[in-house]
């Protein structure tokens, strides 16, 4: 198996088409659909604004694909129709029409545009030689050179705190920190505290004053991980804090100003969060000037044998790329991973860990999880559980002493090449008395 088993163009033909009101309060009107996502619903701050009482807030997305139109219901109340059938998402390629609320929607196909797509396969570390990343890392490319707000979409493991790293570092702000900020992690009853600071003393346990994250990223960029799980009675607090451009810590008179670039990425559908609710759409409207999308590994399987590659030489291991066997390559793109790129290179470093130097890499033999026996029970078998237990001790403490000796200790890295979060990272190098450092 060689580079060349995945097919890199810079080029793709885009399917796309033209939207028009045909019925509705907004007959007449239309829009272009091209490869940029393209929204339409009640809110003003859509491509499409339809003042329809019975569209959503933000109702339905477009966007031109090299196979059509990728239409995608977005949590609206009323749904999207197509044909007399309520849909959640499909493929548009031909002469149709659609309906959302009481709108009438024709959808007329375009002819197909060559588009110009980004020669190279990576962006920061970020690997893909598909047209659909390709696509992606035109987009951060150009948005990263701006102050715009970035909301980057995804699943569980795809690459969202990589790609807001990659943008920060193609940024003029990337001389200054990054700093990040798991909206999923905080305290409800502390949430603003986390935020934006606060003085000592400023509540019950508050013993040493702490310092806003967006003041540590003065001048950098601050990502909000997992933005969707932010306390809804914070969201205002934040979005004043976006639109003022300066916080005020807890227990404090006196507000500070802020220079920051703004990040955020969510594993939620957070425009169904805005239809129902439970996310404020002002404040997704600040944090979405422009909104990304990550893809699940299993919508782009031909970039898996270039992504092993890419992290073997990520782990430092160039030479173990023609110890991976090429039945291993038939096993792994057939496999769903559910885990994304994260589970992939969990497999990969543990594959890596286990071939010792010099045995096959076999990556398909840690599918489903890296937790498997790194040894073999030898002599007489006792009781299975503790046995078990025993085994993947011994493969932890082996493999998280060889993770800490490539990476001198430091836990970004050891994160970064494992897939692991850091704290995951900080509490296996604590099991095993290991040193690391942020």
């Amino acid at each position: 198996m060689t580079s060349s088993t995945v097919a890199s163009t810079d080029r793709m033909q885009a399917r796309g088409g033209r939207l028009t009101v045909r019925s509705g309060p907004n007959e007449g009107e239309s829009v272009e659909i091209g490869i940029e996502p393209v929204v339409v619903g009640r809110n003003a701050s859509c491509h499409l604004v339809l003042r329809d009482p019975k569209v959503s807030s933000i109702h339905v997305e477009l966007m031109a694909t090299d196979r059509g139109v990728k239409l995608r219901d977005l949590g609206s109340r009323n749904g999207t129709w197509v044909g007399g059938a309520r849909v959640t998402g499909a493929l548009l390629s031909e002469h149709l029409s659609l309906w959302v609320g009481e709108s009438e929607l024709e959808f007329e196909p375009a002819v197909p545009k060559r588009v110009q797509l980004q020669a190279e396969e990576t962006f920061g570390s970020m690997y893909g030689a598909c047209p659909q990343m390709k696509v992606l890392f035109d987009r951060l490319a150009r948005v990263a050179s701006t102050e715009l707000t970035v909301l980057i979409f995804g699943e569980t493991g795809t690459g969202k705190e990589v790609a807001a790293q990659a943008i920060h570092d193609a940024s003029p702000r990337s001389s200054s920190p990054f700093i990040v900020i798991d909206c999923g992690s905080i305290v409800q009853t502390l949430a603003e505290a986390a935020l934006f600071g606060h003085e000592r003393g400023a509540f019950t346990g508050a013993e040493r004053g702490r310092v806003s994250p967006f003041v540590e990223a003065e001048g950098g960029t601050v990502f909000l991980d997992e933005l969707g799980e932010l306390p809804l009675d914070t969201q205002p607090k934040l979005l004043r804090a976006l639109a003022e451009r300066r916080i005020k810590p807890v227990g404090s008179s006196h507000y500070l100003p802020i220079d920051v670039r703004v990040i955020a990425a969510t594993r939620r559908d957070l425009t169904r969060s805005v239809n129902d609710g439970s996310f404020r759409s002002d404040l997704y409207f600040r944090v979405a000037q422009l909104t990304v999308t990550v893809p699940p590994l299993r919508e782009r399987r031909e970039d898996i044998p270039g992504l092993v590659r890419h992290m073997l030489h990520e782990m430092g291991a160039d030479d173990a790329w023609r110890r991976v066997p090429h039945s291993t390559f038939e096993r792994i793109i057939r496999h769903d991973w559910p885990g994304n790129v994260r589970e992939l290179r969990n497999a990969v470093a543990v594959a890596l860990a286990l071939s010792e130097g010099t045995g096959p890499v076999d990556v398909a033999a840690q599918m489903g999880g890296a937790s498997r026996t790194a040894h073999r029970p030898s002599g007489t078998v006792g009781n299975f559980r503790k046995a078990r237990r025993q085994t993947i001790d011994a493969f932890e403490r082996e493999y998280f002493e060889q993770l800490a000796r490539q990476c001198e200790g430091n836990i970004s890295e050891m994160a970064r090449r494992s897939g692991l979060e850091r704290s995951h990272i900080r509490r296996y190098l604590s099991k095993f008395g290991l040193r690391g450092a942020d």
